[in-house]
């Protein structure tokens, strides 16, 4: 055949359309399954606490059994989380470690009806109560059924005393699944107390530099950089922030709020801040917003201490500057002599303190942040 005799050949209408109807449908198909895949490679698996399974995109609000002992009863810890939608850190934030601090546990609550899991990448845990104890018994820093105070027991004992057991949960079940902790404080029953942020730094403490940017967007006057340096630091009466330095997570220590405050704008100030650090996690899709600057930066802090139990006068009280030798209050025995004067030792700034009257023998009585230029 010639190049003069070549014809093409082509399929009748109805077979072409049915080609181009197989090949469309197996393009659309390959996409469908193509991005019904990737949708199921970023779901997240469930995240597991205590005896609990939370699917992506789910709230569940939980109690982790604290068991009784031979001697001690039972007690829970309330917690809400917010699994992500998508996969992302786990940010958790405990309040109430003191039964007397109302801010936190108050900013917890309202936290926990602002978050929506399925606009999240990654997961919130919101300890809404650590003791409970404490808290129901209305007891400043000690927990009444064993008189231990939860913030020195950490990591905590599974076979302790109910404050050690508290801590043990905490610790197992809540901080070693976190990748960054918030841990979130006020003024307890007799103390004052100017907002700051302890921010945890030095060789044995995890990625400084993203704690610090959390803690600026509380928008806070002050910061502290608490610098571990030591093993003895990390494990002496070890609080619960210094659990999560040891456990290798980013760390901060939130304090707003004094003498058992519930007001409004300590509330809605922890609220936003960790707002705030949701976006700054990536957690939620959102930037830090209505921040003020950060006033003072502190290295590490210099407390002072009584030596005798009495009646205690503070000569004052509130955030304020104080000066090397200035006189920081007098205590009084009980048959009403003076029987110590407290100066301070350093110039620095008094960031939280007790009010008085009551002081025993040992207490701190006020605690000054070592002023610095910068980290």
């Amino acid at each position: 055949m010639c190049c003069n005799d070549f014809r093409p050949t082509f399929l009748p209408l109805p077979e072409i359309d049915f080609v181009i109807a197989r090949l469309f449908y197996l393009l659309m198909f390959g996409i469908i399954t193509f991005q019904a895949a990737a949708a199921f490679a970023s779901k997240p698996e469930a995240f597991v606490v205590g005896n609990n399974s939370i699917e992506a995109g789910i709230r569940s609000d939980l109690q982790l059994i604290v068991p009784a002992s031979d001697e001690e009863p039972e007690t829970f810890i309330p917690i809400t989380v917010f699994h992500g939608a998508k996969p992302g850190p786990v940010l958790a934030t405990i309040s109430g470690v003191h039964g007397y601090e109302f801010a936190p546990i108050i900013a917890a609550d309202r936290l926990a009806g602002r978050i929506d899991p399925t606009q999240m990448s990654g997961t919130l845990i919101i300890v809404r109560v650590a003791n409970i104890p404490a808290f129901e018994g209305r007891s400043p820093f000690v927990n009444p059924v064993d008189d231990k105070n939860l913030n020195r027991s950490f990591p905590g004992s599974e076979k302790g005393t109910q404050t050690e057991r508290i801590a043990d949960i905490l610790s197992r079940e809540i901080i070693a699944r976190a990748d960054f902790l918030m841990d979130i404080h006020s003024g307890d029953g007799a103390e004052f107390l100017e907002a700051f942020v302890g921010v945890y730094g030095g060789p044995l403490s995890t990625d400084f530099n993203l704690a610090l940017k959390m803690a600026k967007g509380f928008g806070f006057p002050n910061i502290v950089r608490y610098s571990m340096n030591t093993q003895e630091q990390v494990d002496r009466r070890r609080s619960l922030n210094r659990q999560g330095v040891a456990t290798g997570i980013p760390t901060i220590l939130v304090e707003i709020g004094q003498n058992g405050s519930r007001e409004e704008k300590h509330v809605d100030a922890i609220v936003k801040g960790v707002e705030n650090g949701l976006g700054i996690l990536g957690i939620m899709p959102r930037s830090p917003h209505d921040v003020p600057p950060v006033q003072r930066l502190f290295e590490g802090t210099k407390g002072v201490s009584s030596s005798h139990s009495g009646l205690f006068f503070p000569a004052k009280t509130g955030g304020r500057f104080v000066w090397k030798g200035e006189l920081i209050g007098t205590i009084r025995d009980y048959a009403g002599k003076e029987v110590e004067q407290l100066f301070s030792p350093i110039d620095g700034y008094a960031l939280y303190g007790i009010k008085g009257p009551p002081v025993r023998r040992g207490d701190g009585v006020i605690t000054i942040g070592v002023p610095t230029d910068g980290y």
